[in-house]
């Protein structure tokens, strides 16, 4: 006799980043595209892209929850304007975000349960991002979530988390709440919850595909990627701005722009007179950019304002005037005494070159009226 009633369904598989990402359409060319894409962002060499599709293929999602404090939601902005994978296939394929506040369709008691589970049953396997900084002036309640303050929760999620992911330099460093004189006590995720492990991705706001690179790296060697002294990838924040600016010809040259809208401006000069921070930032904005790759602000004519460095609210303001001094080109050379010292060094690079010429051209003449007299007497 066949079985009657309804028969129990067999327990789901839970779908690998590369099987999620196939089934919305994402060709095999453009996976391995992808792959090789975030290697080069990772500085790793093209032999290690097999490795991170396969791991790509195997590695199940990574619970994830996104937690939000003394923030404007730039960096959830900025996380929604993602590319390749785009924001939708990394929130629904990638991960499995669990919890956040601006994204989720949740709200109140039921969105605060969601959180509450994730942390006690995925304890150690999942990991907290927190956007913005947390406040700790009179206990905290300068910012509260369901009737718990910032800090309260943070150091819950973030204490029990695989890692934490400080996304925008509000998080990793205080950013704006904590500029003077800081009356809320906002500080940092790391100095919030000491003994959490945090990577740091500072900037105002974090520039979306260094999370992605962050995760894939984690999936393919089971770690994340080795840190600056100030918590931050290396990957993302181990140069200078100034280092890859595509400006950095006319600084090397002593040409700036002097106005916003002059000639210099027009002709793309650099813009250290302007106030641009490059000098004094680490970060790898001339290299991912913004808007699928296309510009950042430096591109566009804007100069740094040094936003993925610690305080920067307080130590690179006045954002429209210079860096008194030139990091790295000794500490009493000025923009204008560099540019004074190669206009004179390549004028006598040139004199020198001149005078060269003119005693091999006069060498060369009598060598010439020499061999003509040998020839007349012989």
């Amino acid at each position: 006799m066949a079985p009657t009633g309804h028969q129990p369904r067999p327990p789901e598989v839970e779908e690998t980043f590369y099987q999620a990402l196939e089934r919305k359409g994402l060709s095999r060319r453009d996976f391995m595209q992808f792959a090789g894409a975030v290697a080069g962002m990772l500085g790793l060499d093209a032999a290690v892209v097999p490795r991170i599709a396969e791991a790509l293929q195997q590695k199940r999602k990574l619970p994830l929850v996104w937690l939000e404090f003394q923030d404007c939601a730039g960096n959830t902005e900025s996380f929604l304007r993602a590319a390749k994978p785009s924001v939708d296939e990394i929130i629904l394929d990638a991960i499995s975000l669990n919890y956040h506040e601006t994204l989720m369709a949740a709200a109140g008691h039921l969105a605060e349960e969601v959180l509450e589970r994730t942390v006690r049953e995925s304890k150690g396997q999942y990991i907290a991002v927190v956007e913005g900084s947390i406040p700790t002036a009179d206990g905290g309640v300068y910012c509260t979530i369901g009737g718990r303050t910032a800090l309260d929760i943070a150091r819950e999620v973030c204490g029990n988390a695989l890692a934490t992911v400080a996304a925008g330099t509000c998080a990793c460093f205080g950013g704006i709440p904590a500029a003077a004189p800081n009356p809320t006590g906002a500080v940092s995720v790391s100095a919030a919850v000491p003994g959490a492990t945090v990577i740091n991705l500072s900037a105002c706001p974090f520039n979306a595909a260094n999370v992605t690179a962050l995760l894939v790296h984690y999936l393919t060697f089971g770690k994340f990627p080795a840190l600056d002294g100030l918590g931050r990838p290396l990957f993302a924040y181990g140069k200078r701005i100034h280092d890859a600016c595509e400006r950095r010809a006319h600084f090397d040259a002593g040409q700036y722009a002097e106005g916003f809208g002059d000639e210099g401006h027009r002709l793309g000069y650099c813009l250290y007179k302007l106030g641009c921070k490059g000098p004094a930032t680490y970060q790898n904005c001339p290299t991912v950019r913004w808007n699928e790759g296309m510009n950042w602000p430096i591109g566009a004519g804007h100069p740094c304002v040094g936003c993925a460095e610690p305080y920067f609210w307080d130590t690179m303001t006045p954002f429209y005037e210079r860096l008194p001094k030139v990091d790295g080109f000794g500490v009493d050379v000025s923009a204008d005494a560099i540019g004074v010292g190669i206009v004179a060094g390549t004028a006598a690079a040139f004199t020198a070159h001149g005078i060269v010429k003119s005693i091999q051209k006069r060498r060369a003449e009598k060598a010439e009226a020499s061999e003509d007299e040998r020839a007349e007497k012989s």
